[in-house]
């Protein structure tokens, strides 16, 4: 074996991958099967996410998939115990998410509500369950997608900011109770990157020019260019890494 699939192959390993069914889900969950893993991918689209296992499978992962609402904790639950009965989760990937543009004056509970739920409450629910049993056997890495907005406040959207900066919060608290129990808790924060959450701001010229100004790679971010740092911070290369937020933004907090 080589030192790079030492360090960075996934061979053995199984995934546990929300929101796999497009972008950035979907992005990491072929760079994981392509690194060597077996893949249960999470999402509601069954068209998209069978599209999304078949492209794994090419790679030779052994690949199923499930069905769940995030923004029913009682259905995350439910999915979540049967996957642990089904399968040894080594990998929790926490991608699912949603968003809700209004000022804040303007938004209704319920939208509030359905972000928190999905974004925050879901991830809480689900890692819970998942993580249960890497603590027992001594071993695991759970990665949570984060934001930008969990540094900054952003602009008509108070659910996600709110959302994303608890994520980031919750991934330092499970690292300092997980790290000595052999499991790695770590975020990954995108930048702008040029997914369904994000349409309405590339299709607004005004927003979408200003963006861009301020990043210093000039460009929108691709779901692709997460994936490496999904691989890395779920591989052994990254053993002594816990409680960080890695940031993936083609520079945009550097400016």
């Amino acid at each position: 074996m080589s030192w790079v699939e030492e360090n960075y192959g996934l061979k053995g390993k199984h995934a546990l991958v929300t929101g796999a069914s497009r972008g950035i889900g979907a992005a990491c969950a072929l760079a994981l099967a392509k690194s060597g893993a077996d893949l249960t991918l999470w999402g509601r689209d069954e068209a998209s996410l069978n599209e999304t296992k078949t492209q794994c499978e090419i790679f030779g992962a052994t690949v199923s998939t499930v069905s769940a609402d995030m923004s029913d904790l009682t259905s995350v639950a439910n999915t979540a115990n049967k996957v642990v009965l089904d399968s040894k989760i080594d990998i929790l990937l926490n991608n699912a998410g949603t968003i809700s543009r209004a000022p804040a004056i303007d938004t209704a509970q319920g939208d509030w509500q359905r972000v928190i739920d999905t974004n925050l409450n879901a991830v809480f629910t689900l890692t819970q369950i998942i993580a249960r049993p890497m603590l027992e056997r001594g071993s695991g890495s759970i990665v949570n997608i984060a934001s930008l907005l969990s540094f900054q406040g952003g602009i008509n959207v108070p659910a996600y900011t709110a959302s994303k900066h608890a994520i980031a919060g919750l991934t330092k608290a499970l690292a300092n109770e997980w790290a000595k129990s052999g499991v790695n808790v770590n975020a990954i924060a995108p930048g702008y990157i040029a997914t369904d959450n994000t349409k309405a701001l590339r299709n607004d010229p005004e927003r979408n020019n200003a963006i861009l100004a301020r990043i210093p790679m000039g460009r929108w971010g691709d779901a692709t260019d997460i994936s490496g740092a999904a691989v890395f911070l779920a591989s052994q290369a990254a053993r002594y890494i816990t409680g960080h937020v890695l940031v993936v933004d083609g520079g945009w907090l550097a400016r």
